[in-house]
């Protein structure tokens, strides 16, 4: 397929109140100088158009009916699926009233991709508890994508320039992850890591770096056995299920982010939230980007939540926004050439 005949990519809105609107706006700004793919936006015209004018960006909202026509308007304006939010947003104040738009952005995205007239999405943040308030019936963004897409099981990767990292435990406390921590979930977890490294990112053998839970791996049971009983035998059972990747763990988690360290893997498969999370937004805050694995589609989002104390003002910064395009255009040129 010829450059100019891929498909665009797709960007939601996110919560209207928050600072998706403003971080695409300025995306779209930069996208000439930052060699961003066309892409559309999912969302309501007026606000964009408002935001705009707010940010003093000059850019024309053009509405679109159909996703083709993304790709030839994008050098001039910025193309827009309407959907309409049923009341004016103010900057930071959240309205159940809207989360339904926010909802049908996300369902407009996922029929278009999974139909293929996009050939990605890119996710800005919503706001969760409103969604919940609304009557959101799953977890989160990520659940909701894997149940619209088939009911496949989704693998959250975080990633910047010189780490991946995926978390087999997400959003749940420390004492509620270890709990929870099996070797069958780091099984299947790290199965889709490996098989994603290979189809979305075209590394033929990936190597991957399975973390320890404990400190000091554990010292041989001393200061825990997680290791012994649940760690090592998930990696024996993975190397006997990926033969084309090479695993490697359990490694201490103090040792295994510093530079010389990442060096070493293509991909860190961690224990539980916070020890995926904060090396990754030490070394880079800015510009993270969350992947999503084992999906049909292609889909990406910021690595940040919806900042409404800031929303409004003018100062959200779109790196992260504009990472997370790259990387979803990257990976669906990985796909459409397999």
């Amino acid at each position: 397929m010829a450059a100019q005949e891929t498909p665009p990519l797709a960007l939601t809105m996110g919560e209207p109140a928050g600072i998706g609107p403003e971080i695409i706006i300025k995306a779209w700004a930069a996208a000439s100088s930052q060699g961003l793919r066309p892409f559309l936006a999912i969302g309501d015209p007026a606000l964009f158009a408002a935001v705009a004018r707010r940010l003093g960006i000059d850019c024309v909202i053009q509405e679109i009916d159909e996703a083709g026509k993304a790709s030839s308007l994008f050098a001039s304006s910025l193309p827009v699926v309407p959907v309409a939010l049923a009341r004016p947003v103010e900057p930071g104040l959240l309205l159940a009233e809207n989360e339904a738009a926010v909802l049908g952005a996300i369902d407009i995205a996922i029929e278009l991709a999974l139909a293929g007239k996009v050939s990605a999405i890119v996710t800005n943040p919503i706001h969760k508890r409103a969604l919940y308030d609304a009557g959101l019936r799953v977890p989160g963004h990520t659940e909701y994508l894997a149940a619209r897409c088939g009911g496949v099981t989704p693998v959250m990767m975080l990633s910047c320039p010189g780490l991946r990292v995926v978390p087999v435990t997400v959003h749940l406390s420390l004492a509620d992850a270890v709990a929870a921590l099996t070797a069958k979930a780091i099984l299947e977890q790290g199965i889709i890591l490996a098989r994603a490294l290979t189809t979305d990112f075209g590394i033929a053998r990936p190597r991957i770096a399975v973390a320890a839970l404990n400190p000091h791996a554990g010292e041989e049971g001393r200061l825990g056995r997680e290791e012994i009983e649940i760690i090592a035998p998930a990696i024996e059972m993975l190397k006997a299920a990926c033969p084309q990747a090479e695993f490697t763990g359990p490694r201490p988690a103090d040792t295994l982010f510093h530079a010389a360290a990442r060096e070493s893997y293509d991909a860190a498969l961690c224990m539980y939230h916070d020890q995926a999370l904060i090396p990754l937004k030490t070394i880079d805050f800015d510009n993270g980007v969350n992947t999503t694995l084992g999906l049909p589609i292609v889909r990406t989002s910021p690595d940040h939540g919806t900042a409404l104390d800031i929303a409004g003002k003018g100062v959200a910064h779109p790196g992260s926004l504009i990472a997370a395009i790259k990387m979803a255009g990257q990976i669906a040129g990985i796909r459409a050439r397999a």
